[in-house]
Formats: structure tokens, C-alpha cells, sequence
């Protein structure tokens, strides 16, 4: 059952093939590259870095999120990060923790890395 639209319609947006691999830019369903399918929740393709106290009895977290990398490219980075920082920190769902206030460094290291970077929050 095709839809015949009228010449002067252009397609806007589509979810009929579903979202694309960054590094082999086939569907998720069909990646072929060593990476493997990034964990869900892309977005824009910027790395925020927010700071959160909120629940931690008052001690500050920084907060990376946006990170279109797969579970163990995660863990991978988040330990590297948190022998950069000199901090402990971990890593839950999409995110990386890491303990204090270290966002300076964290978006000079991440963006040596080639990520965009933008400091989010106050």
C-alpha cells in the first residue's frame, strides 16, 4: 500500500529505517563496526558536564552525559577520566560520575579527545 504525495511535498523527518550506527552509519540492527551498537539515548552529540549535589549530603558530583558510547567504551573512559581527576566515581545507565567539582578538567581532556564539550548548569 504505497501513498502517492503531491509533487510539492518533501519529507521531513522519517523513523521508517530507525537510528543509524556513527561509526558504519548502517541501522543498529546491521552494524558491522568493532564498536558495536552505541547505548541508546545519542541526543545531539554534545557532552554536557553538570555539577549535582542534590541527594549526596551536600558533596558535589560532576555529571558527564550525551555520550554516544557503548557499555564497555564507558567504563573504559570513565576510568581514565577518574585517574585524570585524581577522584573516585563511577558509572550509571548513559552517564559517568565523577566525585567533586571537576569540570575544568574534565571538559580539557574530553575535548583533547575530540568531543564537543559545553558546561551545563551552574
Amino acid at each position: 500500500m504505497s501513498q502517492r504525495r503531491p509533487a510539492n511535498s518533501r519529507l521531513v523527518y522519517s523513523t521508517e529505517s530507525g537510528r543509524f550506527c556513527p561509526g558504519c552509519q548502517r541501522t543498529l540492527a546491521k552494524c558491522v563496526c568493532q564498536a558495536g551498537p552505541p547505548a541508546s539515548g545519542g541526543g545531539d552529540g554534545i557532552v554536557r558536564l553538570h555539577r549535582q549535589s542534590k541527594g549526596r549530603g551536600g558533596k558535589p558530583v560532576t555529571l558527564i552525559s550525551g555520550l554516544a558510547l557503548n557499555e564497555q567504551a564507558l567504563k573504559t573512559l570513565a576510568s581514565e577520566l577518574k585517574k585524570k581527576c585524581g577522584v573516585g566515581g563511577s558509572v550509571k545507565g548513559n552517564d559517568i560520575e565523577i566525585q567533586g567539582d571537576s569540570r575544568g578538567k574534565l571538559k580539557q581532556e574530553l575535548e583533547r579527545r575530540g568531543y564537543q564539550v559545553k558546561i551545563a548548569g551552574g
